[in-house]
Order: C-alpha cells, then sequence, then structure tokens
C-alpha cells in the first residue's frame, strides 16, 4: 500500500512555517516514514512539471503556506489544489495574509519606492525596480507580475482548513498530522487550533484585576514590565483578548504582550475586536486626556493587524479589483 502524499509550499512568507516542520525533531521521522513528500522545495529538490504529471487529486494532503502575491505564486497554488485532496492554509499569512498583507495599506509603487530606491541601505542609482518584462543586452527577460494587493489563501484557491500561527507550533502541526493520518480531522474549513482566546491560558490570568482600567498607554520599551502582572493592567497593549489561543505563549513568557499571531478566534475582525476591548477598558477624562492616549498607540495597523490585514474590512479582498 502506497503511503499518503504530502506536498508543502511556500509563496510570500518569512519561512518560517516550513522551519517550524522541523522542529518536529524526532516526529520528523515518524512523519517521513509515514509519508511520501513530493513537493517540499524549502528541503528537497523537486520540480513543478513532477507535480504536474500526478493525476488529479492523488496528493493526499498540500500545506501550503504565505500569503499570494504574484501570478508564480498563484498558479502554483491552483495546481497543487487542482492535485489534493485536502489543502491546508499553514500559517497566518495563508490563513490572514500575515505581515506581508500589510502591504495592502500603501501603494504598490510606493512600496517599491521605499524598498529599491529610497532604503538607506540600497544603492540604485537607475532607479529601477521590479518589472514582469525586461530587456538586457539583447536578452528578454519575464518575472512573475506582482499583485496590487496580497490575497490570503482561500480568496484564491477553495481552502479545506487553517492552521494558523507566526509559525504553527510543533504540538499544532503535530496534531493536524495525526489526525489527518488517522482519519480524524475536523468537519471542513474548521480551524485546526483552539477556539478560546489566549487569555482563557495566560498564565497571567491570576494577576489580572477584576476591572481593568487603563489611565494610560505605554511601550513595552518604555517601562520595566513586570513579568507577573497582565500586561492590559501595566497599560501595555496585548493583543491577547482578540487572539485565538494555543501557540503555549513563549512571547508572554519572556515579558513581551501578545502580538496576535494566531489571528483571531472566533471568525471576527481582530483589530476591531481589540480596539472594541480596549475602548471598555481606556479611562480618559476629557479630549486632552484621550488624545494622548491615542498618541500612545504609535503603529494602530501594525499593533492591530499586523498578521491579519487581508481578512480583516481595513484592507482584505475588493470585489472587482483588477490585480495585474
Amino acid at each position: 500500500m502506497s503511503k499518503p502524499k504530502v506536498a508543502v509550499s511556500w509563496n510570500s512568507s518569512c519561512g518560517g512555517c516550513d522551519e517550524s516542520i522541523v522542529d518536529l525533531e524526532e516526529k520528523i521521522l515518524d512523519v517521513a516514514e509515514a509519508v511520501e513528500f513530493v513537493l517540499w522545495p524549502c528541503a528537497m529538490d523537486f520540480k513543478y512539471e513532477q507535480i504536474e504529471a500526478l493525476p488529479d487529486e492523488d496528493i493526499t494532503v498540500s500545506l501550503i503556506n504565505g500569503a499570494i502575491q504574484n501570478t508564480d505564486q498563484e498558479h502554483v497554488v491552483k495546481l497543487l489544489r487542482r492535485k489534493s485532496k485536502i489543502v491546508i492554509a499553514f500559517g497566518s499569512c495563508a490563513c490572514y495574509g500575515g505581515v506581508p498583507s500589510l502591504l495592502n495599506l500603501k501603494n504598490l509603487d510606493d512600496s517599491f519606492r521605499v524598498s529599491y530606491t529610497n532604503s538607506p541601505t540600497v544603492i540604485n542609482e537607475q532607479g529601477t525596480v521590479p518589472s514582469a518584462d525586461s530587456e538586457d543586452d539583447g536578452h528578454a527577460l519575464s518575472l512573475p507580475s506582482v499583485y496590487k494587493s496580497v490575497r490570503k489563501l482561500d480568496d484564491v484557491i477553495d481552502v479545506d482548513y487553517f492552521l494558523p500561527g507566526c509559525p504553527p507550533t510543533a504540538s499544532m502541526i503535530a496534531s493536524a498530522l495525526t489526525a489527518l493520518l488517522e482519519g480524524k480531522l475536523p468537519e471542513r474549513k474548521s480551524v485546526l487550533a483552539s477556539n478560546k482566546s489566549l487569555c482563557s491560558s495566560c498564565s497571567r490570568n491570576d494577576s489580572k484585576p477584576e476591572t481593568v482600567s487603563i489611565k494610560n498607554l505605554v511601550r513595552i520599551h518604555e517601562v520595566k514590565a513586570d513579568p507577573g502582572l497582565c500586561f492590559l493592567a501595566q497599560g501595555i497593549i496585548c493583543m491577547g483578548p482578540a487572539t485565538r489561543d494555543g501557540c503555549d505563549y513563549p512571547c508572554i513568557k519572556g515579558n513581551m504582550p501578545c502580538t496576535g499571531c494566531l489571528g483571531p478566534f472566533d471568525r471576527t475582525d481582530q483589530g476591531a475586536k481589540m480596539t472594541g476591548t480596549l475602548g471598555g477598558l481606556l479611562e480618559a477624562g476629557d479630549e486632552e486626556a484621550a488624545k494622548k492616549m491615542a498618541d500612545g498607540i504609535v503603529d494602530p495597523a501594525g499593533t492591530f493587524y499586523r498578521y491579519s490585514v487581508a481578512a480583516s474590512l481595513l484592507g482584505g479582498k475588493r470585489e472587482g479589483e483588477e490585480n495585474e
């Protein structure tokens, strides 16, 4: 009997999701023994033509990480959708757009200028920016076209399951793969993680005051945070109330507030949920005090939507938009 075929694909992301598979440590040997990897560009040499030659739905599961930002990525994920029985959006970039989708709040041309011409670490006297078609010394070159908006995976293909995280933890991956191999996956379209907020299991819950009233917002580097006290009670924005549980909160254990990497736990707009939560906690006696609090949120988009712009009302998929 042949082993289940598994494909792992990487789009617009940092590569941490691929690394998280390696973090299975010795368990990865059990996985390698139980399945056949037919595509994993980060770890092995495969060619897309090998995937194209497979019968449709011959791959048992494809773990696709990263947001979709260009024509090549869209081509590959559509190919894997056709060849796979199950597709899992793997990591928060695939599930919600992740950090790459912060681009949706800016103009693409402006972003190119910042990256390729205006950056203090870049020398580009010709002002060259990426182009789909170019010619040099009589040779034509074609590259993938970059889209105006970054899209989450299920904006482009039908996704069966979602495994969030930046990256998903090794235990989350192991649980998902075990459920898959044992035929115990939940209802299709489920998120393969907890349905509770991070606050529900946070080790600082016992220190959280019965009534939190924030009179001043500070950033983590501006104060010496109490390692045993709820961040919000200290006036430090922590995304725990609006973020899915399941990461085992390594940031909080390191005395850093949650930044929201597992995305929303109830399919709501994560940033809107967090601003609503803060609205009920902030205590400003007058307009000047309210302005001072607002000034304490230096980067609202990066604070409330760092991992979820493409899944938000603010910068999600725009109907009728021409990406090309």
